[in-house]
Formats: C-alpha cells, sequence, structure tokens
C-alpha cells in the first residue's frame, strides 16, 4: 500500500523495509519503515501527498533522512506493543471497537501479573510462536504488564523482537490463566517445549497495536544491525545502504 503510493508519487518503485511485520487485523501507530528515496525530496511535501494517496486509515505521519547504515527491522532495539481488553459486559466502547477485543469472562490480575513475571528475560518462545523456517525464536522479554482502569485492561508487551504471532499468543496464554482455566505457573513451563504448544489459545487480532520501535545512537547503529542480522537472519541476506525513513 505504502509501496504504491511511493512508487505513484515517484515514478518507480521503492523497496520498504519495516521494522516489524504484523498479523492481519493487527495495528500500529507507532511503525517505523526505510526506503532509499532522492536526497532532494522536500519531506513536507512527502507527507502532504502521501495523505492524499494513501487510504484514511493509514497515514505517514514524518519523513526525515537518516544515516545509510539506518535498518528499520535490524537496527531495532526493541519494540513495544499493547492489547486493549474490555470487560465491561456490554463490551468495547463502539468509538474503539477495531482495537479492543470483549473479554466476557473473569479476569483475575493478581494471577496473570503473577504468571507473567517468570517469562520475563532472554528465553526460547517456541511454544508461543509459529514456526518459520530458519528463523530462530529466542527473543528477550523487556516488558509484559497489565493494568486496569475501570472495565479496560491494557497489557504492555516490549521485547528486542518478537516472532510470529508470540505477543498474541502470550496474550492468549495469560488470559487462560485469568480466567481461571490454567495454574499461574503454566506459562513459564511451556518455556521447556521446542516447538509450538497447541493448547496456548491465540488472542484476536483486532486488541493488538503496534504502540512504538526504539533505536540506538546512530553512531552504533550499524554495530546493531550487524549484531541483530548475525543472530537471526541466514548469511545469504543483504544490507541496504542509504535511505530515509518514516513513521
Amino acid at each position: 500500500m505504502l509501496e504504491d503510493a511511493l512508487a505513484t508519487l515517484l515514478r518507480t518503485r521503492v523497496p520498504l523495509t519495516v521494522a516489524g511485520r504484523t498479523d492481519a487485523g493487527v495495528h500500529a501507530t507507532g511503525q517505523v519503515a526505510h526506503a532509499d528515496l532522492p536526497a532532494g525530496l522536500d519531506r513536507a511535501w512527502t507527507v502532504r501527498r502521501l495523505a492524499r494517496l494513501l487510504p484514511v486509515d493509514v497515514r505517514v505521519r514524518a519523513v526525515r533522512a537518516v544515516p545509510a547504515e539506518f535498518d528499520a527491522r535490524f537496527a531495532a532495539l526493541s519494540r513495544h506493543y499493547r492489547y486493549r481488553i474490555s470487560t465491561a459486559p456490554h463490551g468495547a466502547e463502539p468509538l474503539r471497537a477495531r482495537d479492543t477485543v470483549a473479554w466476557p469472562h473473569p479476569l483475575d490480575l493478581d494471577a496473570v501479573t503473577s504468571a507473567s513475571a517468570p517469562l520475563l528475560g532472554e528465553h526460547d518462545f517456541a511454544a508461543f510462536c509459529r514456526p518459520r523456517e530458519g528463523a530462530t525464536t529466542v527473543r528477550e522479554l523487556q516488558r509484559l504488564s497489565w493494568r486496569a482502569d475501570a472495565e479496560l485492561v491494557v497489557v504492555d508487551v516490549s521485547a528486542d523482537a518478537f516472532c510470529h504471532s508470540m505477543v498474541r499468543s502470550l496474550v492468549g496464554a495469560l488470559l487462560d490463566v485469568g480466567r481461571g482455566r490454567r495454574a499461574v505457573q503454566w506459562p513459564a513451563t511451556l518455556l521447556e517445549r521446542a516447538r509450538r504448544a497447541g493448547e496456548v489459545t491465540v488472542a484476536p487480532a483486532r486488541g493488538l497495536t503496534l504502540v512504538g520501535v526504539d533505536y540506538p545512537p546512530d553512531e552504533t547503529l550499524a554495530e546493531r544491525a550487524r549484531t541483530t542480522r548475525g543472530l537471526r537472519v541466514t548469511a545469504s541476506a543483504e544490507a541496504p545502504s542509504g535511505r530515509s525513513s518514516g513513521r
């Protein structure tokens, strides 16, 4: 979609690299992407033109020049996701129904908070990931917190990176704890699995939003990208050159 808009704007195809791919139905308010654009392109004009070319539910908020070493995917330090759950008897508020899941069951916040704690740190999250050939499932989970504001429960999840369906699987497993279907210790025992656990419920996509991506200082971008590539991709991956980024 954004690649098509850029192609219309620049009259040539421009490959786009994003910080993180999201499952169908998942939202993003903090996505970052990079592309190699003409050096003299007016950034404010580009944002305005893209606003006219893109559908109303896709916006580019800013365009800026970045060092040639910047890589939206491999230079990232952390990704931050938020999952929204309504425990109200009437379900999600109509104006937030697209990004909030209605939960018609009990939800014990003390239980899900206790079950979340052992999952923090670096582990093999294979039990919570849909397998992809050649991809590692080792991740550093940096945050997994639950908070309630009246009848809205918000889950904040951060990691150095996520594998396919990892966030939704973590939330789904913990929701089973919160409704009393699973013991508090159960999610942590899944870390011993070497492959996906079929009994883990994947939470609905619409409740999940990518809200932010963190990057290191410019002078360490290249080092970070090299380190991440060495850990997570095959040796045949090619490093991109100079670029611009958009949010």
